[in-house]
C-alpha cells in the first residue's frame, strides 16, 4: 500500500510520502486552529508545515513542482500561513490591538522585500553565466574571472529568504498567548531587519568587478586557448541529462588518443554531470557560438547520438565526421538512416557492418571502418573456475522498458525461476544479482518481482552462512573490511583536490576557472578505485550470494568475478561475449529458440532460456566441464563477428582509423587550397591512405536501449 502511494505520489521514500502527506493536512488544520481560536494548535501547526515544507525542498520533491504548477508555490504557501495568522489574532479579539496592525505592516514590507531580493539574485545570476562553460582549460590567465558570491546567499534562496519570517511568525504568536506586544515586534524587527540585510548583502555582487567578462571577451579567450592547444581530435555530444552515460562511456577513450582531444558538449546539464576527465572539455550552448569558434585545427569530429545539433558541427568542411554511437545492438536505433550524413560510421566488428547492409538506408559499406570496443578492455577472459572456488553465476537482467513489454526483460516472468535454480543448484554456485537501475520504474511488476528475488537471494545468503560446507577466513575479510574503509577515506579526501567537473564549485564561472583535473590525482583516484574492487569482493566469502545495486562495484568488475551470466537481449550481453564465459539468454517473449535466435545476433552461441528457465542445466555444466561445453567455440566465432579479433587491441585499432581519416581531411584541405590559390587546376591525385586495420565483429557502446 506505501510503495503504492510513493509510486503515485512520485516521491522517494515513505518519509518524503509522509512530509508530503504533513504539510497537506497541515494548512487545513492552520485554518481550523485560526477559526477555533487555539494559539497552541495554530503553534503545533505551522512548525509541521514549516519543517515538512523544508525538508519536501531539500530532497527536491516532485510535489514541490508539482505544486508549483498549481498556483501552490513557495511564496504563495507561506503567505498563507501568514494572512491564517491575521485571522487568528483577528479571532483572539485582537484586531484593535498594536500587534494586529504590526503584523499586518511587517507581512506588508517583507513580502515588498521579495521583490528586490529576486531581482538581484536573478541578475547576478544572469551576468555570472558564462557564453561559454569549460574544464581544464586555463582561461584564468587570459581573462579575469572573480569568486562567485557566497553559496549561502544564492543557493536555495527564495526559500532562505521566506524563512526568515518564522522569527515574525514565532514573536507574534507569544505577544498572542501573553497579551504583551513587545516579542511580537522584536520577532517583527528581526524579521524585516534579517530580509533588509539579505538584499543589501546581495548589492555588491552586481558591481562589475564581482562579474566575468562579456560574451565576446570570454569568446575570444576560448579562441586564443585554442590557437595555443591545437585540438586535432573532437568528441561532439548534445543530449539530456539522462543520456550523459553516453558522453561518459567514452571519455577514457578519449584519453587515449594519440592526437589532441577536445570535448565539445552542447547542454550545461552535461556538463555539471559529466565524469571526471583529463581532457579539455567547453560546453557552448549557443549555436552561433559554436560556430565562430576557432576549430581549423579540427581534422576529426566524432559523433556518440544521432540529435538534430549535430548539424551546428556536421557544416565544418575542414574536418572529417564520424558516428561512433552510444550502444550497438540488432535494435533498429543502431541502423539509424541519419547516420548516412556522416563521411564514416565506425563498428565495433563485421556485425555492424552487416547490420547496415541488411537495412540498407543508404550507408556505404565503404564509409564503414570497423574499430573494436575499446570501453571492453577492462573485461577479462577466462579459462574455467579456479580451483578451490565454486562457480559464481551472475544475474544481469535489463528494465522493463517504457514500453511494459514483457519481452523486455525477464524479471517479471522468469526472474524467480532463475534465482531459485540457481540457489538450489547441486554442486552448489554463487549468485550475483545485479538489476538494472530503472528496475521497477515504469512497471510495479517488474518492481514486485525485483523486490521478491533480493528477498530470495538474501534468504539463500542467510542459509549458506549457517552451512557446515561453506567457510569464511575471518583475518581475511577483517582486513579487507578495513581496507575498503581506508580506501574510502581516501577517495573522500580526494575528491575535493582533483577538480573533478567542477560541481563543488561556487557557480559555472567559478567551475570554469578553477574546473581543472589533477593528472597526478586522477591517476590516483583510478588506481584506489582498482584497490577499492578487489577488497570488494575479498570482504566478504567467495561462495556468498550477493544483491549488488548503486554504481560501485560496476558491472564489468561483476564480469570479471563471474563464471557465466544470464541476462536479457541488451548490449550488457553484447559485452559480455568478450570475456569468452558462457552465457545465457531469456527469450521471455516466448519467440522460440531459432526466431530468437535470428532476431538476435548476440545470443547465437547462448544457451537460450524459457521462462521455466529449465535449460539452466546446459549453462551450469558449461561452466563446470569447460572442455565439454558445446558452444565455446561458437562463442569465440560470434566474439570475432560482433567484437574484432583481439589483436590489435581496439583502442590501437581506433588510433588507427583517427589516423587515417585525419590524413583523408588534410589532403582534402590541402587541395581546396591550391583550388582556391590557382596553384594547380588539377592537381595529382594522392592516393588514399591505408586503412585502418579493424577487427570484423562488435558493439560500440553500452546504451542501446536510447535512439542512436
Amino acid at each position: 500500500m506505501i510503495s503504492t502511494a510513493i509510486r503515485v505520489a512520485r516521491v522517494g521514500s515513505a518519509a518524503e510520502l509522509a512530509a508530503a502527506a504533513l504539510m497537506m493536512l497541515g494548512f487545513p488544520a492552520l485554518m481550523l486552529a485560526a477559526l477555533v481560536p487555539s494559539i497552541p494548535a495554530f503553534a503545533a501547526a505551522a512548525a509541521v508545515t514549516y519543517l515538512a515544507d523544508h525538508y519536501l525542498h531539500r530532497k527536491g520533491s516532485y510535489l514541490v513542482n508539482r505544486l508549483s504548477k498549481v498556483r501552490a508555490g513557495l511564496s504563495i504557501r507561506f503567505l498563507i500561513r501568514q494572512l491564517l495568522l491575521i485571522l487568528l489574532l483577528a479571532r483572539l479579539g485582537l484586531a484593535d490591538d498594536l500587534i494586529y496592525y504590526g503584523a499586518i505592516a511587517c507581512f506588508i514590507a517583507f513580502y515588498g522585500l521579495q521583490a528586490p531580493h529576486g531581482a538581484l539574485v536573478t541578475l547576478i545570476r544572469n551576468r555570472r553565466r558564462m557564453p561559454v562553460a569549460t574544464r581544464n582549460i586555463d582561461l584564468a590567465s587570459r581573462i579575469r574571472i572573480p569568486d562567485a558570491p557566497p553559496r549561502v546567499l544564492l543557493h536555495r534562496s527564495a526559500e532562505k529568504m521566506l524563512h526568515l519570517d518564522l522569527a515574525a511568525v514565532a514573536g507574534i504568536l507569544v505577544s498572542a498567548s501573553l497579551e504583551s506586544a513587545v516579542a511580537g515586534f522584536i520577532g517583527i524587527g528581526i524579521t524585516v531587519g534579517l530580509g533588509l540585510l539579505y538584499v543589501l548583502g546581495l548589492v555588491p555582487y552586481v558591481r562589475a568587478a564581482k562579474i566575468p567578462p562579456n560574451a565576446e571577451k570570454v569568446l575570444a579567450a576560448v579562441d586564443d586557448w585554442l590557437a595555443e592547444y591545437g585540438p586535432e581530435t573532437v568528441l561532439y555530444f548534445s543530449g539530456s541529462k539522462d543520456s550523459v552515460y553516453q558522453v561518459n562511456m567514452w571519455l577514457e577513450t578519449m584519453e587515449q588518443l594519440d592526437s589532441k582531444p577536445l570535448i565539445i558538449l552542447r547542454e550545461r546539464a552535461i556538463l555539471n554531470n559529466l565524469a571526471p576527465t583529463t581532457v579539455p572539455v567547453i560546453c557552448v550552448p549557443g549555436g552561433v557560438h559554436l560556430m565562430n569558434l576557432d576549430l581549423t585545427n579540427v581534422r576529426v569530429a566524432l559523433y556518440a547520438a544521432n540529435v538534430g545539433k549535430n548539424i551546428h558541427l556536421l557544416r565544418v568542411p575542414t574536418m572529417k565526421h564520424v558516428f561512433i554511437g552510444h550502444g550497438d545492438s540488432d535494435k533498429l536505433a543502431s541502423v539509424n538512416p541519419y547516420s548516412k550524413v556522416y563521411d564514416e560510421v565506425w563498428t565495433a566488428g563485421r556485425a555492424g557492418r552487416d547490420r547496415y547492409a541488411i537495412a540498407d538506408v543508404g550507408v556505404r559499406d565503404d564509409d564503414i571502418v570497423e574499430v573494436g570496443r575499446p570501453q571492453l578492455a577492462p573485461i577479462q577472459g577466462w579459462s574455467g573456475v579456479p580451483e578451490g572456488r565454486i562457480p559464481t553465476v551472475l544475474y544481469a537482467p535489463t528494465w522493463e522498458g517504457w514500453d511494459g513489454n514483457p519481452g523486455n526483460t525477464s524479471i517479471v516472468l522468469a526472474g524467480e525461476n532463475i534465482v531459485e535454480q540457481l540457489v538450489k543448484a547441486d554442486p552448489p554456485v554463487r549468485v550475483l544479482y545485479k538489476p538494472h537501475p530503472f528496475t521497477g520504474t515504469v512497471s510495479k511488476e517488474a518492481g514486485a518481482a525485483h523486490r521478491r528475488i533480493t528477498a530470495l537471494v538474501e534468504q539463500a545468503a542467510a542459509e549458506r552462512a549457517t552451512d557446515g560446507r561453506f567457510t569464511v577466513d575471518a583475518a581475511a575479510r577483517t582486513a579487507a573490511q578495513a581496507e575498503l574503509t581506508r580506501i574510502e577515506a581516501r577517495l573522500a579526501e580526494l575528491s575535493g583536490k582533483s577538480g573533478g567537473n567542477g560541481n563543488g564549485k561556487g557557480d559555472e564561472a567559478e567551475a570554469t576557472r578553477d574546473g581543472v583535473v589533477d593528472p597526478a590525482v586522477h591517476e590516483e583516484v583510478a588506481r584506489l578505485r582498482g584497490e577499492w574492487n578487489t577488497a570488494y569482493w575479498r570482504s566478504f566469502g567467495s561462495h556468498e550470494h550477493r544483491v549488488i545495486t548503486g554504481a560501485e562495484p560496476r558491472l564489468y568488475d561483476c564480469f570479471n568475478v563471474s563464471d557465466a551470466m544470464v541476462s536479457d537481449i541488451s548490449s550488457v550481453v553484447s559485452d559480455f561475449i568478450a570475456s569468452g564465459k558462457p552465457y545465457a539468454v531469456t527469450d521471455s517473449a516466448e519467440l522460440g529458440v531459432e526466431e530468437f535466435k535470428r532476431q538476435n545476433t548476440a545470443v547465437r552461441a547462448a544457451v537460450i532460456l524459457s521462462n521455466g528457465a529449465s535449460e539452466l542445466g546446459g549453462l551450469l555444466d558449461a561452466v563446470r566441464d569447460p572442455a565439454g561445453d558445446p558452444l565455446a567455440e561458437d562463442r569465440g566465432d560470434l566474439k570475432r563477428y560482433l567484437l574484432g579479433p583481439d589483436e590489435p587491441t581496439s583502442i590501437e585499432q581506433f588510433n588507427t582509423a583517427v589516423a587515417n581519416l585525419a590524413l583523408k581531411a588534410e589532403t582534402r584541405n590541402v587541395g581546396q587550397e591550391a583550388r582556391a590559390t590557382g596553384a594547380d587546376a588539377d592537381p595529382e591525385p594522392e592516393p588514399d591512405p591505408e586503412p585502418a586495420t579493424v577487427p570484423a565483429h562488435g558493439l560500440t557502446a553500452a546504451g542501446d536501449d536510447l535512439a542512436g
